[in-house]
């Protein structure tokens, strides 16, 4: 299962699963580099952090951004 993080607060994170279903899963089975915006992956019971597709979406995002204001 694939997540994206949209926010940490309290020991959460919360995540927007592949259904765009909102989750919570505690900070302490994630890694501790995780931040806002990271897609993770999850795979028995595992997660890690998804640095290409992460760096995909960043990159995607940015375009995005950057088309809104030419």
């Amino acid at each position: 299962m694939k997540y994206i993080i949209d926010r940490l607060e309290e020991g959460l994170a919360i995540c927007e699963n592949e259904q765009k279903a909102m989750v919570s899963i505690p900070l302490e089975q994630l890694p501790e580099a995780v931040k806002e915006g990271d897609m993770i992956n999850e795979t028995d019971g595992i997660f890690s952090i998804d640095k290409e597709g992460t760096g995909e979406r960043r990159r995607k995002m940015r375009k995005k951004l950057m088309d809104l204001f030419e």
